[in-house]
């Protein structure tokens, strides 16, 4: 990455004292190894850190450390502002007076008077000076948190932390590595950089574990296309810090619930393939999840079961139904010349080369899987 680039983010860091951390939505071993990890680390350089996520963290990542104190809400000042409009009648005094469990404000003008459309009322700023997104290539992939406050963005200076080919670049300073295996990747220099700046010892085994989550989880532990030399040095740098990596890979993928199990089962029996057009493809309906007694977060990485099980297909696509009736859509190819991230911003999603995914409102599952499959099928 740009030294330039790394000594900006580290700079920034430095100088702000209240920080507010955005990871992706829905989060995964990714975006919140990369969020707690920033956490862990400001708190040691005596820094106010907030983690905010719309979704709740799925149940399979909450034995990493401190995955608790991911909370849905910002931190604001408790101010209450009332703006009022003097551009046509002066102020000549204000004054305030209790009555019972009200507070009158009384303001008397100069000359002439104040009508209901001069006052205007709000919230007091924020309180935060910087805000760091991780594992998130546009916005809207923040959720319902960037359509409620998508003035913040405006008015904190905002560092963009991510690895993906299709990232919007929306930040003051986009430290985007698109060769990376994952977010977690690209911040072990900071943290490391920090580290020495600041003469401490910042990356202990917690943090050092959330670090190395993030690469297992986003290589498919390292089997993945994007599993680099450096992600395997990476990874190994992680464990002499004394990431618990057999914990990691204990919780992800040795550990099965059995609703987990039978959602599985039931997604796999509703394997469709094109052979024509070398797709495979299967959908999970809200249906699946009450019939199995089992969440969404349970689909995990069923998509990788579905490319094992799928010899010869070169797009593979998992559609899922969620609760709030939006359909959430992952790719995985399996030739690098197939460009999973441009099959995604067709639907205003995005990714890498050969993974990635996109949200569809407004649409049953039925119509969706239509539209998506017959989009692919003109793509190949």
């Amino acid at each position: 990455m740009n030294n330039e680039l790394e000594k900006q983010v580290i700079d920034l860091i430095k100088r702000s004292n209240k920080i507010l951390i955005l990871p992706s939505c829905p989060p995964d071993g990714d975006s919140i190894g990369s969020a707690v990890a920033l956490y862990l680390a400001f708190r040691k350089l005596q820094k106010n850190a907030t983690i905010v996520c719309a979704d709740t963290v799925p149940d399979i990542l909450r034995f990493l450390p401190e995955t608790k104190i991911v909370g849905n809400k910002i931190v604001e000042n408790g101010d209450f502002v009332i703006t009022l409009d003097c551009k046509n009648t002066n102020v000549e005094r204000i004054k305030s007076e209790k009555e019972g469990d009200k507070l009158n404000i009384i303001i008397t003008p100069k000359e002439g008077k104040f009508s209901e459309d001069d006052v205007k009322f709000s919230k007091g700023d924020l309180d935060y000076d910087l805000i760091i997104t991780v594992d998130t290539a546009e916005l809207s992939q923040l959720g319902k948190f960037y359509e409620n406050n998508v003035e913040i963005f405006h008015q904190i200076t905002v560092i963009n932390i991510d690895h993906h080919v299709s990232n919007a670049n929306f930040g003051k300073i986009n430290y985007v590595d698109i060769m990376a295996s994952s977010t977690t990747e690209v911040l072990l220099p900071i943290l490391e950089k920090l580290a020495e700046e600041e003469k401490i010892e910042l990356i202990d085994e917690d943090i050092a574990t959330l670090l190395l989550a993030g690469i297992i989880t986003d290589t498919g532990s390292f089997q993945n296309a994007n599993t680099t030399p450096k992600a395997f040095a990476k990874a190994a740098q992680l464990i002499s810090y004394g990431a618990r990596q057999q914990e990691i890979i204990q919780h992800i993928y040795k550990t099965k619930q059995l609703s987990q199990l039978k959602l599985w089962g039931r997604v796999l029996s509703k394997i469709q393939t094109d052979e024509k057009y070398r797709i495979v493809w299967s959908v999970v309906s809200q249906q699946d999840f009450k019939s199995t007694e089992s969440s969404e977060d349970q689909t995990g990485d069923i998509i990788d079961e579905l490319m094992t099980n799928a010899p010869g297909a070169e797009v593979i696509l998992l559609l899922k139904e969620k609760e709030d009736k939006t359909i959430s859509v992952s790719i995985r190819t399996t030739n690098a010349s197939i460009d999973a991230s441009r099959i995604a911003e067709n639907f205003n999603g995005g990714g890498h080369t050969q993974a990635a995914g996109f949200k569809i409102n407004d649409m049953t599952l039925m119509d969706a899987e239509y539209n998506v499959i017959n989009f692919v099928r003109e793509f190949q």
